[in-house]
């Protein structure tokens, strides 16, 4: 059997004040089994239909776990529940993608942790963030953001943001430390997307204080000019195949980002006043081709927000071609797919969702 983490471990970033109630639980889960996680079968006998549908069927109940905690009232954009949620997310990403290492494992044990903890109703709850496989720590900017939200007045506007960039970040550098950087690109992206976004998002959510206007005791009430409200924005990235527009050839963990992005909108109740799209193409392929190509890839985008519920009316297309290039990628590359691979963040539709802000 595959040997698991102990559930005491130095983490990534800064240390988190642990009570002794937390502490307890996590010495509890020791003596238990693992955080109460089920154990994946070993990477060597993931080669019968019996393992991988057991190996399912551990994912499964791990994902039970975690929607009975929302049933029970525990808010489904949650700090630790969305946590626990990307754990579970990127460890099945990567078991579905043949991750022979122990990433798969470490993840789900991640999410196992902190459902255990959770429904132990532990308090407080770790913050941090494990580097599990001894991942890269890449992009210290974006860990040092992260980190600084958890304490910003808006972090309860964007705690799913938060724990999923944090996660993604995990992932990224897992990627980086077994094969390479360009492998991780396309998760360093979601992460950069997720918490740069909640860095806009918690700004707009942030109460703002207002200055106090002196009224005489008898003297009439004098209006208090307004300001205007500010537009509020909610971003998200679709990414797609090389040369492809079609939705099912959106990469998968982008789309689940818009869909994120959809459901906050829908659960907040934002009333959207505009939301833009913008498409774009790399740069293989001829000006005119990859203007036509951005263009379809708006309209998919379209039509995939306009089923989901989004009035076409205030939806705003727009396509730049190979225009603004995120990663120009110019340096040598043995094979084309190297350089496709490099320049997966710039086939991109960016959407802009806005509305009348605080």
């Amino acid at each position: 059997m595959m040997k698991l983490k102990s559930p005491i471990l130095p983490f990534a970033g800064a240390a988190a004040a642990t009570t002794l109630a937390t502490l307890a639980a996590l010495v509890l889960m020791s003596h238990s089994g693992t955080a109460g996680a089920q154990t994946l079968n070993p990477q060597q006998d993931r080669i019968s239909d019996e393992a991988i549908h057991a190996d399912h069927k551990t994912y499964e109940a791990t994902q039970a776990r975690i929607k009975a905690l929302n049933d029970g009232g525990r808010r489904v954009a949650d700090y630790h529940l969305s946590k626990a949620q990307c754990w579970l997310d990127v460890s099945f990403h990567e078991y579905t993608r043949n991750d022979r290492s122990a990433f798969p494992q470490e993840a789900l044990d991640e999410s196992a942790k902190l459902i255990k903890l959770m429904e132990a109703k532990a308090s407080p709850l770790p913050m941090d963030t494990p580097l599990v496989n001894n991942a890269e720590r890449l992009r210290p900017d974006l860990w040092a953001k992260a980190l600084k939200l958890q304490s910003h007045a808006g972090f309860q506007c964007v705690q799913q943001r938060v724990a999923c960039g944090e996660v993604e970040l995990v992932h990224a550098g897992n990627e980086s430390r077994q094969q390479g950087w360009r492998h991780a690109k396309p998760y360093v992206q979601i992460a950069e997307d997720q918490i740069n976004a909640a860095e806009m998002e918690a700004d707009a959510c942030a109460p703002k204080p207002g200055a106090a206007v002196p009224v005489p005791p008898v003297a009439p009430v004098v209006p208090v000019a307004v300001e205007p409200a500010k537009p509020a924005h909610l971003l998200a990235n679709l990414l797609f195949q090389h040369d492809q527009f079609a939705k099912n050839k959106i990469l998968p963990a982008s789309l689940a980002q818009l869909d994120e992005t959809l459901a906050k909108v829908k659960r907040e109740g934002i009333q959207l006043t505009e939301v833009k799209l913008t498409g774009f193409a790399d740069r293989t392929g001829k000006p005119a081709y990859n203007a036509a190509l951005a263009e379809k890839r708006s309209a998919t985008v379209r039509s995939y927000l306009i089923a989901q519920g989004i009035p076409s009316s205030i939806l705003r297309v727009d396509s730049k071609g190979d225009a603004q290039q995120i990663e120009p990628c110019r340096a040598g590359f043995k094979a084309l797919a190297e350089e496709l691979a490099c320049l997966t963040p710039n086939r991109r539709v960016e959407v802009d969702f806005s509305w009348a802000g605080k």
